[in-house]
């Protein structure tokens, strides 16, 4: 008789609306060179505030957004979630994108993986039929993600930085 290994219960996450404030959390938990590497580098201050009053009207327009991550102490680890493709000139436009983001101190826990299944079964409930995950493909820890949600790989592609991305689909039916 073979025993197939246990995975590790999943972390608890809570998801949230952002608020004024996470746009200073998001700030300090993403204000990390290794953690933006694929992201362009660390971001002001001013493009959290923005980011979150976005996030506020999708999830007041569409019942979804890139929700603020909580660990079960509550405090703010990142976000997760889904928005409409933010870009108009290149990429899925007119698709909805799933994404997360983790400060460092929760990479490798099943924070991702935990928070972007909750953010599956939240776009089912809204009645979301498909999502993408547009990723840099030398974002192994998102990859991995992606893979472990088995999502297919639906396109290679350049950005228009010249960064190899991948864009993965997923049915949500």
């Amino acid at each position: 008789m073979t025993t197939s290994p246990t995975r590790p219960p999943l972390p608890a996450v809570q998801l949230r609306v952002p608020t004024d404030e996470d746009a200073h959390a998001w700030h300090t938990v993403f204000d990390d060179t290794d953690v933006m590497e694929f992201l362009g580098g660390p971001a002001e201050l001013s493009v959290y505030e923005e980011f979150t009053a976005r996030q506020r009207m999708h999830d007041a327009q569409l019942g979804y957004c890139m929700w603020t991550l909580l660990d079960a102490e509550g405090a703010v680890i990142g976000f997760t979630g889904a928005q409409p493709w933010p870009r108009k000139e290149w990429g899925p436009v007119g698709e909805i994108e799933i994404g997360w983001r983790l400060g460092r101190s929760a990479w490798g826990k099943g924070y991702a993986y935990a928070a972007a299944l909750a953010t599956l079964d939240r776009l089912r409930e809204a009645g979301v039929p498909y999502v993408v995950a547009m990723i840099d493909a030398r974002n192994t820890r998102s990859v991995a993600v992606a893979e472990r949600l088995r999502m297919d790989l639906a396109e290679e592609f350049l950005t228009p930085g010249g960064n190899p991305g991948r864009r993965y689909a997923l049915s949500l039916a």
